[in-house]
Parts: structure tokens; C-alpha cells; sequence
């Protein structure tokens, strides 16, 4: 099921890279794997997925300690500073960095892990109350002040876009955070470099595509709807 689903994916990715006008391998596909057994994920590695993202610390350090080394771990809900530790020296990116603060705490802590951790910045594009994230205007400067600090790396930007029903609604909040990417990339930070734009999930990913997305994450296109009574 998860297989033929991803499959499906796989195809719409494709054709939206060719609406587009880009090459496929300029998109990763992030299968975000949250409330989901590892089994499920068990069954997506023989076709060489590799990128999983995960939200909730506990449940990543969990899965990592029981899958192959080799997969890329993806960070992308929430941070508390308080969980860092357990994660700068499992995860390829951190998606979602939203203070200054919460920097500070990951810089520390890859001090003491001696790793170099990549984090994009969180956008609240769309100046959802309910959201996580920096506001556009406010970005720069904040990139500014993590570039400076060491052990972590700014590579680009991420954003949860606003759910609708209408993916076409979301075009808007997707441009919005390329073209933030694109000021940003032009001022020529020291530490830091805007290849990664993560943006689109399952019901937008394709317009988040056609927009400049470099990563996308698809959770119940993959692997179905979620029970989010079964978590913890």
C-alpha cells in the first residue's frame, strides 16, 4: 500500500518538475513518517527512500535507534530547546529554527556533540496566529545573528502554509518564500546558503513545486491518514 502510494507521489513530483521546467533530482521528497510504525518505513527502503521526517523528538530517537543508519532523519515539527541535545547528532536538517534562542541551545549542543548541524529558518509566511515561525520581515536579521553563532549552519527557509482546500490558495505564500530566499541568498551571508526552500506537504506540494520548493513533505500521501489518538 505505502509503496504503491509513494509511487503515485513519485509521478505527481515528476510532472510537476516538468510543468515547471526542472530537473527531478532538485526536489527531495521528505515521507514524513509521524504516528506511523516503523515497519511502514521498513517497507519503503528496499526502493531506496531515504529522507523520513519526523515531529516529535521521542518518536525520531526512537525509530532511529531501530532503523538503518543510513537513512536522513528530518526534523520538521516543533523545537523545545530542552530536546535539543537528543537530536543535533541524528538529524541531516532541523526544518524548524524560529528564535534565537532556540539556535543558541543547538549551537551548544553540537559544540559538545563536536557535529556541525544544517537548520533552515521557520517562515510564518501566511501570519497564521496558530503557527509557528519568524515573520518574513524579521527573517534576515535573524538569519544574520545565527549565521554568526558555530556548530550550525543556516541552509535556506521552510513554511507550513496555511491548510486549504484549494491548493491554488497556497501559490501566493509560495512565492512569497522564494522570493524571500532569493533577497536573502543575494546578500551574501557568511554561514549561510539558501539552496533549501521546504515547503508543500501533501495537499499543496505540487504548486509548492512549481513555485521553487527543493524539498517537500508528504505524510498522508504516503502512508494514509493519521490516528492521532494512538499517540503518546
Amino acid at each position: 500500500m505505502v509503496v504503491e502510494n509513494l509511487k503515485q507521489v513519485e509521478e505527481r513530483v515528476k510532472a510537476a518538475c516538468e510543468r515547471a521546467g526542472r530537473q527531478r533530482d532538485e526536489v527531495t521528497l521528505i515521507a514524513v513518517s509521524k504516528t506511523k510504525p516503523v515497519s511502514m518505513i521498513e517497507e519503503l527502503l528496499p526502493g531506496g527512500t531515504r529522507d523520513f521526517g519526523e515531529n516529535k523528538v521521542q518518536e525520531l530517537c526512537d525509530k532511529y535507534e531501530q532503523l538503518p543508519k543510513d537513512i536522513r532523519w528530518h526534523l520538521i515539527g516543533h523545537l523545545q530547546r530542552n530536546k535539543v541535545k537528543y537530536v543535533v547528532d541524528k538529524v541531516c536538517l532541523i526544518h524548524s529554527v524560529d528564535s534565537l534562542r532556540l539556535a543558541q541551545t543547538i549551537s551548544e549542543e553540537a559544540g559538545k556533540k563536536g557535529v556541525n548541524v544544517p537548520v533552515l529558518i521557520e517562515v510564518n509566511v501566511a501570519g497564521e496566529e496558530s503557527k509557528f515561525g519568524v515573520k518574513p520581515e524579521e527573517t534576515e536579521e535573524l538569519v544574520r545573528q545565527i549565521a554568526q553563532l558555530p556548530g550550525i549552519s543556516v541552509r535556506g527557509l521552510m513554511t507550513i502554509a496555511p491548510y486549504v482546500e484549494d491548493p491554488e490558495e497556497n501559490r501566493v505564500h509560495f512565492s512569497s518564500l522564494k522570493k524571500l530566499s532569493v533577497d536573502i541568498k543575494k546578500k551574501n551571508i557568511d554561514n549561510v546558503s539558501m539552496n533549501v526552500l521546504s515547503m508543500g506537504m501533501t495537499g499543496d506540494y505540487e504548486v509548492a513545486i512549481e513555485e521553487g520548493a527543493t524539498m517537500v513533505r508528504v505524510g498522508t500521501g504516503i502512508f494514509g491518514e493519521r490516528d492521532y489518538s494512538k499517540q503518546a
